[in-house]
């Protein structure tokens, strides 16, 4: 018998949708009995494999001795590119370009020749270092800053993205301006690195427990190394300890390894590489070289903008055409430009294929923006602020300024508002005066402020990933198991979705059976990104449910002679006419009466289209937005800093959990932090990338959070669109959100000049980037006029 004893009389279900629930595994990760794959028992005989990494940037290899490897103790084989049944590629958009093991040239330091295969991981681990691997070296370029990008080689087709003449607009405005920007990169630094366990069946048979967001695409891959239909193939995950992008594609490698050594010995295979290996193998978000050129009025008024996105994408082209598409869908955030061109550069580099990141290049365009309307306050000797409201889309000026550069109409803008709520609670204006004040009478430190904006698009702009199923049993008790394609990765999504179900069987939560995401299950999933997990899965989930609660309505109607509209489901019970019987009594008649009591549900988000070679059309649903205000202390001898303070106002629709939402606006906007400011991937002149541990890649700490940190949503906040209970997406959008951090940096910056010159301050601001801009204005400011 079941322990919950439901509450028959409750005015409302325990933990449906819009409570603030806690995360379904919060306690256990706290206690540490959250089972993770490399937490769940070995089969009897598990091998381990590890990754022999190539050690020249790019070369072909003549000759490779692995004799000392094979004998080594303990090792059972060493996989190299003849030893893949299939084939010898995982490239997720099948440009056919990145190779499972290198066969006979390596293009980046790092990149996998090997594996091992041993009794023990550590086994696996030494024996790696016995490979003796001749190499004749190629050229090779690690940086985009010493390529044309207009001649540059490219891993993927740029886009375009035009409305109006920008060239004239520019040409002909009564002031202009270029300039360029470095925007850095940034490693994912999940806390559960990539892991994949292989278990061999019979026939052509293989399960694979991988830590990815994306089961099908690692059935898919690993079919295709195998050389077996996907139907042999069964992909489970439970959770993940974190993802943000980087276990899109990535896990792909490691679960083939581990699928074909599994087959190959018929045992088990587990395959964890350490922090170093994983941080040197695996991609990271992509780093951008933004040239852009502006015309404008003298009260700031935007006319025309030029941009060229420039990507280091890697050595292939994994989801480099999406993510530089992106940051192109995003270089206007909140702003109309009257007149737009914009250009990306995907360019082919010689270091690891760079690859999905929360925000999927949409951060990057942002920035590029948010440059922009910088440059031009500072050129027309306004506050920021103004310059930003000035720009919006929307407004009470003439003509229609709602077009963004890809034609798609802005239907559902609250930025006004947003920002209008923010300025006022934060107290932009009356800080901006103190502020000034404090920085005419301290000599070393000055303080920096800055507001902005966020207006982050959500669907995937592959328009047939926006698709997403799920399976709904209800048992004879009236208990539920639902399943579905998407990833539970520390976000809550299992969470959202289960109250979703809950909600519309009116059953209290803790009857919702949360299970593992499995290709055996759900077939044919999209990834868990874009923002679109709850959004999808929220939806599908409700298509199911809601089948199998008009079988039971239907029933009900019948047996008890009865209007359909007189059958009433409400907290754990349904009013059926006169009557109110337990919802698990109805169901036990229902199956009785040969009821069919599961469901497989479907959701395709409606309205999208996307025309990509003529740059037009409507790649997202719909917009979220929000906006930050950030305020920090820089110390102009060192460049060291302190964010002192940040305001956040986010809006989620009708939040399905508002403490979730919460928790993913705060540790976005931190994970943002880092990115512009601590967050530094750096490669010597050999190539080689140099950060690649702990110890010398700092993530923001727990000490350099803002020491005051308002997090609000908007309470009046609806989806414009018919979304699962009108919520909005909340994984990317608060990610862009530390973008004022940025500019209050810049601010500060500024201030050492008296706020007469742009800092053009690149990212990540380090202390050291920070001090170099103070150094620079420093010496423009005493040059002679």
């Amino acid at each position: 018998m079941t322990k919950h004893v439901p509450n028959l009389k409750a005015q409302k279900i325990s933990g449906g949708v819009a409570s603030d629930q806690r995360h379904d595994s919060a306690h256990k990760h706290v206690s540490g009995t959250a089972v993770y794959i490399d937490d769940m028992p070995e089969p009897a005989g598990t091998l381990h494999g590890c990754l022999g990494l190539s050690t020249a940037t790019h070369a072909t290899i003549p000759e490779i001795d692995l004799s000392a490897v094979r004998a080594a103790p303990g090792v059972v084989d060493v996989l190299t590119a003849k030893d893949i049944p299939g084939e010898n590629d995982i490239s997720p958009t099948g440009r056919h370009d990145e190779p499972v093991l290198a066969d006979g040239k390596v293009e980046f330091f790092g990149q996998p020749i090997f594996c091992v295969i041993a009794e023990t991981r550590e086994q696996a681990r030494r024996a790696t270092r016995l490979a003796k691997v001749a190499y004749e070296q190629l050229p090779f370029v690690t940086d985009i800053g010493e390529i044309d990008p207009r001649k540059g080689k490219l891993v993927t087709p740029p886009l375009t993205l035009r409305r109006g003449d920008a060239a004239t607009a520019i040409k002909t405005a009564p002031r202009r301006l270029k300039g360029k920007m470095r925007l850095g990169g940034q490693e994912h630094f999940y806390l559960e690195g990539h892991i994949a366990m292989a278990v061999p069946g019979e026939d052509q048979d293989v399960t694979i427990y991988s830590s990815t967001q994306h089961p099908s695409e690692v059935q898919h891959m690993v079919s295709h190394a195998l050389g077996v239909p996907s139907n042999a193939i069964t992909v489970e995950i439970r959770r993940m300890g974190g993802g943000f992008g980087g276990k899109e594609t990535q896990g792909n490698q490691f679960a083939a390894l581990a699928a074909i050594a599994a087959k190959r010995h018929h045992r088990a295979v587990k395959i964890r590489p350490d922090r170093d290996d994983d941080m040197t193998a695996t991609g990271k978000r992509h780093d951008f070289l933004i040239d852009y050129e502006v015309g404008f009025d003298d009260d700031g008024n935007i006319l025309g903008v030029d941009f060229m996105f420039a990507a280091r994408c890697g050595f292939s082209s994994d989801l480099s055409g999406p993510v530089t598409d992106r940051a192109l869908f995003h270089c206007d955030n909140t702003y109309f430009w009257p007149a737009v061109h914009a250009q990306s550069a995907p360019l082919y580099t010689n270091t690891v294929s760079n690859t999905a990141f929360r925000g999927f290049g949409g951060p990057q365009g942002m920035v590029g923006a948010e440059r922009v309307i910088d440059e031009v306050a500072f050129a027309v000797g306004k506050d920021p602020l103004e310059i930003r409201k000035k720009n919006f889309y929307g407004g009470d000026k003439e003509g229609d300024r709602n077009i963004t550069p890809y034609h798609q109409t802005v239907e559902d803008n609250v930025i006004h508002r947003i920002v209008a709520e923010l300025e006022a609670s934060s107290n932009y204006a009356r800080r901006r005066r103190e502020i000034s004040a404090f920085n005419n009478n301290s000599r070393f430190i000055k303080r920096g402020l800055a507001l902005t904006p966020v207006k982050f698009g959500i669907s995937f702009t592959a328009t047939h990933y926006n698709q997403a199923g799920a399976l709904v049993h209800v048992y004879t008790d009236g208990s539920v198991h639902l399943n579905h394609g998407g990833t539970e990765m520390g976000q809550g999504l299992y969470l959202k979705v289960a109250q979703v179900v809950a909600e519309e069987f009116q059953i209290d939560l803790d009857q919702v059976k949360i299970t593992a995401t499995t290709t055996g299950k759900v077939p044919n999933t999209s990834a868990t990104a874009a923002s679109s997990g709850s959004d999808l899965n929220g939806m599908a989930a409700q298509n199911a449910a809601r089948q199998i609660k008009d079988r039971l309505t239907n029933f009900a109607s019948e047996k008890y002679q009865v209007p359909r509209d007189q059958v009433l489901f409400l907290p754990n019970r349904v009013r059926i006419g006169n009557q109110e019987i337990p919802f698990g009594d109805l169901v036990k008649q229902a199956y009785m009466a040969r009821i069919q009591l599961s469901a497989a549900g479907f959701y395709k988000t409606p309205k999208i289209h996307w025309n990509r070679d003529k740059g037009e059309g409507r790649p997202f649903y719909y917009f979220a937005y929000g906006a930050s205000c950030s305020e920090v202390s820089v110390d102009t001898l060192t460049g060291e800093y302190v964010v002192e303070r940040t305001d956040i106002l986010h809006e989620t629709g009708r939040s399905l959990n508002r403490a979730i939402d919460l928790g993913q606006i705060e540790g976005g906007f931190i994970q943002g932090m880092g990115w512009l400011t601590t967050e530094e991937l750096w490669w010597d002149d050999k190539g080689r990338l140099r950060t690649y541990a702990p110890s010398t890649y700092k993530i923001p700490l727990a000490s350099d959070r803002p020491k005051i940190f308002n997090v609000a949503l908007a309470d009046w906040s609806e989806a414009n669109e018919p979304t699962v209970h009108r919520s909005k997406a909340v994984g990317e959008p608060p990610f862009p959100l530390a973008m004022s951090v940025l500019h209050a940096l810049s601010d500060a910056v500024a201030s050492v000049a008296d706020h007469k010159t742009c800092p053009r301050l690149d990212a990540p601001a380090t202390p050291e980037r920070v001090l170099m801009a103070i150094e620079r204005l420093k010496r423009e400011a005493a040059k002679p006029a």
